[in-house]
């Protein structure tokens, strides 16, 4: 991170849930704040399989009590976060940032409290996406309403920025931050032969479950013609990996599951690989795919990877098309050559524009546009 870019004050951070993946992003940001980052947050349901963090570094951890109300994924779903007041009076943060949803309902006496003493509160937030159900309407008037009590908003991807200001927010009240899980890659760019050493090899990393769709992918490089089929190597666990391997011995049979792989052990994977695929949601893996300078094939999501894959160092897919999946693996594969001049992009990228360093700075710049907010001490 630019050293010249910080934070004077203290701030506050409310989230939810702190999944362990935000670690590297808090603890970046927290070094970029001169005051100190505080950082409210509660447990995850069950239901939801999120690994939350236990234990931060430099930033400091404030449990919160949430009393959800259905689950997130219900349009009912709300939730109520308990000691949230009291926590802005014990931290007291000069700037808060809060998740930008409507639904966690304690979050309007946080805005109130701190604009009492005329401190800046800023949503953080995927953006605004369509609304569907009978409760469409009431939901969007809420959404609008919130979202207009909030001073500022940071946006995971451009195509979420988009989604706030349809709503009305002045564009000088929106910024974006590149969702990024990953710091710049340490090591430098390793330039690969211009042509395969024997069978190209796929790489998925990942969770073994029915919505990262590697059913997909199995049946589209057996589509491949035959001296295009790789070598798929499959990297992780999960409940879907015993019908996976079924599958796979009845389709492909070159598909291999070698379980879950961490550090160095993961790291020779994405050393052997040619091109990574992600046919499903989710998707951190793929920052860490592109550091090691791999071109990617991803589904289309919530936007977040649209500022990451681009027509210069990947394929972005709708979701669950096999048609378009096996598509994008023979355009990929078919040239080498090609796929290395994009897998260089794909390194540039995640060393320049999208990961955690550069995503602190984003937020810090916004923190910075309240500058005239702040006592002349800031």
């Amino acid at each position: 991170m630019d050293e010249r870019v910080r934070f004077m004050g203290r701030l506050g951070l409310q989230q939810r849930v702190l999944p362990a993946y935000r670690v590297v992003f808090i603890e970046a940001l927290s070094h970029a704040c001169q005051g100190g980052l505080g950082v409210f947050a509660g447990q995850p349901l069950p239901v939801e399989g999120i690994a939350a963090v236990e234990h931060l570094g430099s930033a400091k951890l404030f449990r919160a009590q949430n009393w959800n109300f259905s689950n997130p994924s219900s349009a009912w779903f709300t939730v109520w976060q308990a000691g949230l007041l009291k926590w802005l009076e014990t931290w007291s943060p000069d700037a808060l940032v809060v998740e930008a949803n409507p639904r966690y309902l304690a979050t309007r006496l946080a805005i109130r409290w701190m604009h009492r003493r005329r401190r800046p509160v800023l949503g953080w937030g995927l953006g605004a996406p369509p609304l569907k159900g009978p409760l469409a309407p009431l939901r969007l008037w809420e959404r609008i309403n919130f979202l207009h009590s909030l001073d500022a908003l940071i946006a995971y991807s451009q195509r979420g920025a988009g989604q706030y200001l349809s709503l009305g927010i002045a564009a000088e009240r929106v910024f974006v931050a590149s969702n990024a899980v990953d710091p710049p890659p340490v090591r430098p760019y390793v330039e690969k032969p211009p042509v395969y050493q024997g069978s190209p090899v796929v790489l998925f990393v990942g969770r073994l479950q029915k919505r990262k769709r590697i059913d997909n992918l199995i049946y589209a490089c057996a589509g491949l013609p035959e001296n295009l089929r790789p070598r798929l190597l499959i990297v992780g666990e999960g409940p879907t990996r015993q019908a996976l391997e079924t599958l796979a011995q009845r389709v492909y049979p070159k598909a291999e599951f070698v379980g879950a792989r961490y550090g160095d052990s993961l790291e020779t994977f994405y050393d052997q690989a040619d091109l990574f695929v992600l046919p499903g949601t989710g998707g951190l893996a793929v920052q860490q795919a592109m550091a090691h300078g791999l071109p990617v094939i991803v589904a289309q999501g919530d936007g977040t990877q649209d500022d990451l894959v681009r027509p210069g160092n990947g394929w972005q897919i709708p979701p669950d098309d096999p048609i378009s999946l096996g598509q994008s693996l023979l355009e990929a594969l078919s040239s080498p050559a090609r796929l290395r001049q994009m897998g260089k992009e794909a390194f540039r990228v995640v060393a320049e524009e999208v990961n955690t360093e550069v995503m602190a700075s984003a937020f810090i710049r916004a923190l910075n546009s309240f500058h005239d907010w702040f006592p002349k001490q800031l």
